[in-house]
């Protein structure tokens, strides 16, 4: 396809979608905005956009498709912005955001000006940022949520596919409510209890300093999405806030159960209730990505001896696979003195371990 292709906001997100576009469309000119100057320069010296807008309404008006991939406050303001100005005739309006039934709702100002949004949500990320961190394929076997607006007909839909077709994603369309509430339980909700286990252990942590040392295994595995940036989950809690109270007041009344169990000594619910989780838990996908970016970690049982993680790394070097993490876990739940090893993707994963087995006699295992 060709055409003007206007992102707004050149972060992992806006970065890799715009190395996605250009790699599927040669003939696409992608013209990127974004308030961070270094961001905007950056991706302009990288080539991974071809120009850079002098404004956000010089780069809109240009444009064939826009893609606004923003803080979802931010989409609502640019929504408004977008609703008053002379937009090309045909642009298709797209956004990257997390939540969905509140900018569909703005949306409505497009469908007055008959401008055409198709809310949209990547389900990928990475725990790196910024446009320096972004991938052609970071999307590639992930969900990729479109929400039709009212204006979108089936045609305005096979476009945008078109246009993200190389991201290489499995593209869905859902509801605004139902976008929602999916990813309330899988994503929104999560991050909450995340950030309150890590405030319960900061309190504990006050009586007792050792906490802080003992955190640093299997708690921090299992709380590593509190470290996401909290200006951005403020606001998708907001956004989501109806579902998010809803599934509190769930979970409150649930650990109320799990507090009346503990307190009749009930053995047997408590472990049903331990063993219906680890059933379902269990039975989930593993090969697929999901609504939380998914860390691909090696555990590796080393032996205490000077050199030993440059022969580890030395034997992926050699096989020329990638780490994007390394580091030494004293105390885990089941494992001392492991190496953990994250990777870039389930396949250089998968090398990895191979290679390893080959090479060496260390216990390792996938988590």
């Amino acid at each position: 396809m060709r055409g003007n292709v206007f992102i707004a906001g050149l972060g992992l997100i806006g970065g890799s979608l715009a190395k996605a576009i250009k790699k599927a469309h040669e003939q696409a000119h992608i013209i990127g905005f974004d308030v961070r100057e270094s961001e905007l320069g950056l991706a302009e010296a990288l080539n991974i956009i071809d120009e850079k807008a002098s404004s956000f309404e010089e780069g809109a008006k240009r444009a064939d498709l826009i893609i606004l991939a923003v803080p979802v406050l931010k989409t609502e303001e640019m929504i408004e912005i977008l609703a008053g100005l002379p937009l090309k005739e045909g642009v298709l309006v797209t956004d990257t955001g997390s939540t969905k039934s509140r900018i569909m709702e703005r949306a409505k100002l497009l469908e007055e000006k008959e401008v055409v949004f198709i809310g949209g949500h990547p389900m990928a990320g990475s725990h790196k940022s910024g446009v320096a961190a972004s991938k052609e394929l970071l999307f590639e076997n992930a969900f990729y949520l479109l929400t039709p607006g009212g204006a979108a007909k089936e045609k305005h839909v096979a476009i945008l596919r078109k246009w993200l077709e190389g991201t290489r994603a499995n593209i869905l369309e859902v509801t605004a409510e139902e976008h929602d509430k999916m990813t309330g339980v899988i994503s929104h909700f999560p991050h909450i209890i995340a950030a309150s286990l890590v405030h319960q252990a900061q309190k504990f942590n006050e009586d007792n300093p050792l906490i802080e040392r003992l955190a640093a295994g299997g708690f921090r595995d299992i709380t590593r999405i509190a470290s996401s940036n909290p200006e951005m989950w403020r606001d998708i809690s907001l956004h989501n806030k109806e579902m998010l109270i809803s599934l509190l007041t769930n979970w409150r009344d649930e650990m109320d159960g799990v507090l009346s169990l503990l307190e009749t000594e009930n053995g047997e619910k408590l472990y049903h209730y331990f063993s219906d989780a680890k059933k379902f838990r269990d039975g989930l996908p593993t090969a697929s990505k999901g609504a939380i970016p998914a860390f691909y970690e090696m555990y590796v049982d080393v032996p205490d001896y000077p050199g030993v993680i440059s022969e580890l790394t030395g034997y992926l070097a050699d096989e020329r696979i990638s780490i994007t993490n390394i580091r030494i876990v004293e105390t885990r739940e089941d494992v001392f003195g492991v190496l953990v090893i994250s990777f870039q993707s389930e396949r250089d994963r998968l090398r990895a371990k191979q290679c390893i087995e080959q090479k060496t006699t260390y216990d390792l295992f996938l988590a």
